[in-house]
């Protein structure tokens, strides 16, 4: 991967650093979200059912899972699809744009695990 193209602080005007700053600040918000990293990370691996995604997160409640899935979907990061079966299934699945997540999670994983090995 490519180093980032930053132009030059000086090149840059006011309102294309609020602009810049507005579309981090959300999306740092989004993902800061309480349970949010760990139900991304969780479908990170693959399609998976409710009870596979609550089983992997220690601690959440289903009223906020149930949340973050929504968001989730809200935001075109997660697909819901019904599977037509006795019983009948729900599993959740990120999309392209929820699986372009992966390498910012893992990257606040691995920042995370180094600040606490110091």
């Amino acid at each position: 991967m490519s180093e980032p193209n930053h132009q030059s602080c000086r090149s840059v005007s006011e309102k294309e650093v609020q602009h810049i700053c507005t579309n981090f600040h959300n999306a740092i918000e989004f993902i800061g979200k309480r349970w949010m990293g760990a139900v991304i990370f969780s479908l990170m691996e693959g399609s998976k059912r409710y009870h596979e995604i609550i089983a992997a997160i220690p601690g959440i409640s289903d009223r906020l899972l149930t949340e973050r899935l929504r968001d989730l979907e809200s935001e075109g990061l997660l697909t819901k699809k019904m599977i037509a079966a006795s019983p009948k299934r729900v599993e959740y699945e990120l999309t392209p744009a929820g699986k372009d997540l992966e390498e910012v999670i893992n990257t606040l994983i691995k920042w995370a695990k180094n600040r606490t090995d110091t």
